[in-house]
């Protein structure tokens, strides 16, 4: 990977990076700021998004950042986002999809979708598939999604009615789906972007010191974080792998590919790599996002 102080190898780039007020989204922000990237930041909370801003430029002084507010729990918000995004900016060079949330109870949207289904896979199928032509504009976009080797403890569920079943639910199994998901969006947009010059891939960022599991979890969740904790990596080692894939040249041409550590995977889960349940998903998304 290319220095911290290179203030050259993103220079004149456009990047769009969701969740970034916090953890290792603000951090990927803050170092591709550093590198000349021009960013733009996709965040929930106005007051957050200010902060992130302000601490970005305190640092970088010189950085170029813009904010965009968006709830991606909802796909209107996320038509309106794109549409935002693509009346602002002519190309994007990379799209990192980043937010990603692990409710405690189960919460369904006003769009009747579970919080974290919503959040963490449709709205990065959304946002993908509608910021296309501008990545196609960049003339060689990247799109780097963030997964979670939480994924090996996934499954795709085949409807809305069985993701949002009481009896059935748990957070951290929802949060696992979600996570395969990730995975296998990104193996099947790479297929379908094959003969097209965007690549994608995912990355797990490490078990990060983050604010994604802290607040208000009780019970197993608020167990496992407890013990988990002395284990954790910092944000700042955990975003690498995602500044490395937005901005490193030796993965300019490398697609639909997995890493840990800024380095492809080994291993990988068999529901993962499975095609067929890569092209299944993308029905199910399609079908629930009305988009693809």
């Amino acid at each position: 990977m290319a220095p911290i102080s290179d203030p050259k190898l993103m220079h004149g780039k456009t990047v769009l990076l969701t969740g970034a007020s916090g953890g290792i989204g603000f951090v990927t922000a803050r170092e591709l700021a550093r590198r000349g990237a021009r960013m733009v930041l996709v965040c929930r909370d106005a007051g957050r998004a200010e902060a992130a801003r302000g601490a970005i430029l305190a640092e970088v002084p010189e950085a170029n950042v813009d904010l965009l507010l968006c709830d991606l729990s909802l796909i209107s918000n996320v038509r309106d986002l794109a549409a935002e995004v693509g009346r602002r900016y002519e190309k994007l060079d990379v799209l990192i999809n980043n937010a990603g949330v692990m409710p405690g109870p189960l919460t369904i949207t006003r769009e009747g979708h579970e919080l974290s289904w919503a959040t963490n896979h449709l709205a990065v199928f959304a946002l993908t598939n509608l910021l296309l032509p501008q990545l196609e504009a960049a003339g060689q976009g990247r799109v780097v999604t963030v997964a979670s080797d939480g994924h090996w403890l996934g499954e795709i569920e085949p409807s809305q009615a069985a993701r949002n079943d009481p009896e059935k639910y748990s957070a951290f199994a929802a949060y696992c789906d979600s996570k395969l998901a990730n995975i296998l969006f990104t193996n099947e947009l790479a297929h379908r972007l094959d003969l097209t010059s965007i690549t994608a891939n995912c990355l797990h960022p490490g078990i990060v010191d983050t604010g994604l599991m802290a607040p208000g979890r009780t019970g197993l969740l608020k167990m496992a974080w407890s013990l988990g904790k002395p284990f954790m990596i910092s944000p700042e080692r955990g975003a690498q792998t995602s500044i490395f894939l937005a901005s490193a040249p030796e993965v300019a041409h490398v697609s639909g590919r997995y890493f840990k550590h800024s380095k492809p995977a080994r291993l990988l889960s068999s529901r993962a790599q499975n095609r067929a349940e890569a092209s299944r998903l993308w029905r199910i998304s399609a079908e629930e996002t009305g988009i693809g």
